[in-house]
């Protein structure tokens, strides 16, 4: 009886461990079945690429997926029954269950409007292709001198905010930060980071939050109205509610709370990844929601269920940190090395070098997850450890 895999969400983690599994473990002992709301794989970190009209290629998973054993179902995950070991999924041709003896949740995050007013009905965001896609065409719509700003002064908001000022140079371009701008780099980052901003000619409100959003401006915590005809809004992700309608300990954000082999300390056969997941780091903090942090993530779940699978030691690897990469725009960029935990380092690489570094990252990115195992020679292993269905009813649906 083959063991049943499933893999929630087709993102770089998701897609990666799927990947992985596939090369480590042998076709006739595991069927692999990934579940994802879309056909093709969207490169999340261009996403502000995308919204100011640049075309991203088209990577459907069947294709990036055939001859690898691992089934690509396109279906939306509507709910987790982790006692059941079953998932119920919505598709085209109705609802449906899946069961599994291993589960790997990577459903992800989108954007979080942090309950502010007007948000949710007037401002855009780019946490995902749908999103993307609405803000770009409200931004080609808009003619010179319209005012547009961007509320959040971390990673997206400052690759969007530079994105839009380098693509529509005709535009006011403003940024909204709650903290002072780029507070977490290094002196020569925030140095270089100002005179890029300054350089696209990008109006800067620090310290500044925003209370409310209407259709044609935002308002301040004091009271200021902003003009705006389109507002991004990029002031963090919360991740998908599943998780915390099932019986899996989840944190109060609702990220699933799994030790250092990314497997749920309450459920042993389940394993979240990516930004789902609330796994700790090197100084006993929480890794961060990013890409840098989801297919290293991948790659230790993966790694470790097959390692139990097949009946050997799994070997952890710690994950940790090298550096945050920033595009500001198609010729300028900021690559920030850190900590093992995240923390900035005096040394950054600035200009033209660096955006070439950010788009090697990015390319290298998705050649990953087609390449789960960086194109080093795999030897997939025989299932020696199984563990027990999850019910009669779970055998006979399957």
């Amino acid at each position: 009886m083959q063991h049943r895999i499933v893999v929630l969400g087709a993102g770089y983690a998701g897609a990666s461990a799927a990947g992985r599994l596939a090369k480590r473990l042998r076709r006739e002992d595991v069927r692999i079945t990934l579940v994802n709301a879309e056909p093709d794989f969207t490169e999340r970190v261009r996403m502000h690429q995308l919204a100011t009209g640049q075309d991203l290629a088209r990577r459907p998973l069947a294709k990036m997926f055939a001859g690898t054993g691992v089934d690509v179902r396109v279906a939306r995950v509507t709910a987790v029954d982790a006692d059941r070991k079953a998932v119920t999924v919505a598709t085209a041709g109705g609802p449906d269950e899946l069961f599994y003896d291993t589960l790997v949740y990577a459903l992800g995050s989108h954007w979080n409007d942090q309950g502010t007013p007007g948000a949710a009905q007037h401002a855009h965001e780019i946490a995902g292709r749908a999103g993307a896609l609405r803000l770009r065409e409200r931004l080609a719509a808009l003619g010179a001198g319209q005012p547009v700003v961007v509320v959040g002064g971390g990673l997206t908001g400052l690759e969007a905010v530079t994105e839009i000022a380098e693509a529509r140079p005709d535009l006011d371009v403003t940024l909204v930060a709650r903290g002072a701008l780029g507070d977490w780099l290094s002196d020569k980052g925030r140095r270089h980071l100002k005179a890029v901003l300054d350089g696209f000619g990008i109006t800067v409100h620090q310290h500044t939050a925003v209370s409310v959003v209407g259709a044609d401006h935002v308002v301040t915590a004091d009271g200021t109205a902003l003009p705006s005809a389109a507002t991004v809004w990029t002031t963090g992700f919360s991740v998908h509610p599943i998780a915390q309608a099932t019986t899996l300990e989840v944190t109060g954000t609702g990220r699933i709370v799994v030790d250092s082999t990314m497997r749920s300390v309450s459920h042993p056969d389940v394993y979240a990844v990516g930004d789902a997941a609330w796994a700790m780091g090197p100084g006993d903090k929480p890794l961060r929601m990013s890409c840098a942090s989801g297919t290293p993530s991948a790659w230790q779940a993966a790694d470790a269920i097959a390692a139990r699978l097949a009946g050997r030691k799994h070997k952890d690897v710690p994950l940790r940190y090298f550096n945050q990469c920033v595009s500001l725009g198609r010729r300028e960029g900021l690559i920030q090395f850190v900590t093992a935990d995240d923390r900035a380092v005096p040394r950054a690489l600035t200009g033209r070098l660096a955006a070439l570094y950010k788009e090697l990252v990015c390319k290298g990115a998705a050649w990953g997850v087609a390449h789960p195992t960086l194109g080093l020679p795999t030897r997939r292993r025989p299932v020696t450890e199984q563990q027990a269905p999850a019910s009669a009813t779970a055998r006979a649906a399957t």
